[in-house]
Parts: structure tokens; C-alpha cells; sequence
């Protein structure tokens, strides 16, 4: 048996050697150390050894096997290393690397932070709130009748255990009236959900940056040179804007702002860019009998509240045609911000 393992050895040692590739060594392997293998049916002859010459034949079984199993390890590597070699043998290490593609913030995103920051200079603290909201933050405390269109299941997602997808950031202005008392001066921006047929010009999901200012003594004139500032800060200082009368629930006197489309370098027509006004009394009475005290006395405070759609106004600025763009992600549109 001494000299099979040792012929067994040489002879595994030879092929290892000599395997060329990957699958021969594994079929080197396989011939030797596999269930079938020649050592293991060298192995099963231990039985047949005499009791003295085991220790010495057992030692010899081990050494060969260890022999093979280091041989077929070291072919691996060298094989692998082999490889290696040859796939960077064209490599010019000396040549520049390819720069990574840098990525952007969506225009969306970009125009949202630049409206905080103009508003932010001008006092204004950045307020949240949840998406998910009941018909009282949404609707009632707003002075939306019951029988307006919005509370309507064909405008509004309503949810099984009635609450509903916020139709506006306004349910932010609200909750923060309920927590704080005044003066406070917020703008939120945030999502909103309507059930709009999705087309060229609507999303049923879309964004919002709406703001609220209450104080002693705030006028129809603070609320016009606060928008007249953010405005043009945005379009250009050359930017011409008209206040339109116009009616919301939790507003009055109510505006609807127009810019000059000139600002745009687009024709000369005028184009809607937001909704505001005075807040209405009623809104404050409702804050009012939901905290439980008289913090916002309409007698005592008035305020002003506006709010846009940042994806319209992302639109009118970029001269997208399709507001659908904003959400399907074509790198192509992407790229251009």
C-alpha cells in the first residue's frame, strides 16, 4: 500500500500541475478526493492493513491527501491570478478615470428650498404636519361649508374610517394655530391629494407651499408686500403682479396673484400663480372653540394666509409643457436641472 499512495501521489500532483483551467481542477479533484476518488477507495483498504503497519500507513493516507488538497488550493490561486493578469494587461493605469456622473436635487426640490430661504429671510418658521387628516383640520375649521364641491368623495380620497388624503398644506396652518398661540408666522410646504384627472396640467398628487401670518394689526398691505417680495425675489425684480378679487371659504377679502408672463420671457398675457387673503374671522373662532380659550380673538388679531402650487410654478418657470414630466423620471427631462 506504501507504494500506491505513493504512485497516487506523483501521479495527482501531475495532473494538478497540469490542469489548464478551472474545470480541470475540479475533475482532479473529483478523481482523487471525490466520494468515487482513488484515495478514498485507497481508504476503504484500512481495514484490510495489519494492525502494526496502520499507524504508519494511516500517516501516509493523511500526508497524501494533504499533499493533494495544498496542490489543488495553489492551482486555484495561481489560475485566478493568472486571470487577473490578463484582463488588466491592456489597462493603461496611467490614463484618467472616468468622473462619475453628479447627480441633482428634482427642480421641484430646488424650488421648494429656494422659496424657504426667501421666505425665511423674511421671518417666516417652516411648520409640518400629517398627510393623513380628518374632515375638521381639512374642512371645518377651515369654513368649508358641508355642501362644498371638495368635501365631495369624487374630489377628495377618503379613507374606510373617514379621514381623508389632506387636499391642501392648509391643515398645517390649522395645527399649528391649535398648538401655538399667536403671533406666529409659518409657511408649509408639503403634498397634497385631490382626485384631479391626470392630464397635462393635473397630478392627483401634487405640491403645495401655502403660509400664514397672524399678529395684532396685520393688513391687506403686509399680505401684498410679502408676495410682491417672494415674487420677485423668484421672477426678477422687474416682474409686474395684479391681486385679483376672488372668493375662498377661509379667507375675506380674497385674491387670486397674476404675474406678466413677460417676466418669463413668454408672451405678454398674465398668469395665475397663487390664492390669498385676509383669514377669515370664522377660522379664528373655530381655532378658538377647539383649544378651549380666546387665544385668537378676532377683535384683538388679524392675519393673512396664501398659498401656491410648486408644480405649477416649476412649470411657468422652466417652460415645462407637461406637468406629468416632474414625475416620470427620464433623465433626459432630469438632466436639464
Amino acid at each position: 500500500m506504501d507504494q500506491q499512495l505513493e504512485q497516487l501521489r506523483t501521479e495527482a500532483l501531475a495532473a494538478i500541475a497540469g490542469a489548464a483551467d478551472e474545470t480541470a481542477v475540479e475533475q482532479a479533484r473529483i478523481k482523487y478526493l471525490g466520494q468515487s476518488g482513488a484515495l478514498t477507495a485507497v481508504s476503504k483498504g484500512m481495514k484490510d492493513v495489519s494492525k502494526e503497519d496502520k499507524p504508519r500507513i494511516g500517516k501516509l493516507l493523511n500526508d497524501v491527501r494533504t499533499a493533494v488538497t495544498s496542490a489543488l488550493d495553489e492551482r486555484k490561486a495561481a489560475l485566478l491570478a493568472d486571470a487577473d493578469a490578463a484582463a488588466f494587461a491592456g489597462v493603461d493605469v496611467t490614463l484618467p478615470g472616468t468622473a462619475p456622473r453628479l447627480g441633482s436635487l428634482h427642480p421641484i426640490t430646488q424650488l421648494q428650498d429656494r422659496a424657504i430661504q426667501i421666505f425665511r429671510r423674511m421671518g417666516f418658521a417652516l411648520a409640518d404636519g400629517p398627510d393623513i387628516e380628518d374632515e375638521w383640520h381639512c374642512f371645518d375649521a377651515l369654513n368649508t361649508p358641508a355642501d362644498h364641491p371638495a368635501r365631495n368623495e369624487q374630489d377628495t380620497f377618503y379613507l374606510p374610517d373617514g379621514r381623508l388624503l389632506r387636499t391642501h398644506t392648509s391643515t398645517i396652518q390649522v395645527r399649528t394655530m391649535e398648538s401655538s398661540a399667536p403671533p406666529i408666522r409659518i409657511i408649509a410646504p408639503g403634498a397634497a391629494y385631490r382626485r384631479d384627472e391626470v392630464d397635462a396640467t393635473h397630478l392627483a398628487q401634487f405640491n403645495q407651499m401655502e403660509g400664514l401670518y397672524v399678529a395684532e394689526g396685520v393688513s391687506v398691505g403686509d399680505l401684498k408686500g410679502t408676495l410682491e417680495f417672494f415674487f420677485r425675489e423668484l421672477f426678477g425684480k422687474d416682474a409686474q403682479f395684479r391681486f385679483r378679487p376672488h372668493f375662498f371659504p377661509f379667507t375675506e377679502p380674497s385674491f387670486e396673484v397674476d404675474i406678466k408672463a413677460t417676466a418669463l420671457g413668454a408672451a405678454d398675457k398674465w398668469l395665475e400663480i397663487a390664492g390669498c387673503g385676509m383669514v377669515d374671522p370664522a377660522v379664528f373662532e373655530s381655532i378658538n372653540a377647539k383649544r378651549g380659550d380666546t387665544a385668537y380673538d378676532p377683535e384683538k388679531y388679524t392675519g393673512f394666509a396664501f398659498g401656491f402650487g410648486l408644480d405649477r410654478l416649476a412649470m411657468i418657470m422652466s417652460g415645462t409643457p407637461d406637468i406629468r414630466y416632474f414625475t416620470q423620471n427620464d433623465q433626459r427631462f432630469l438632466a436639464q436641472f
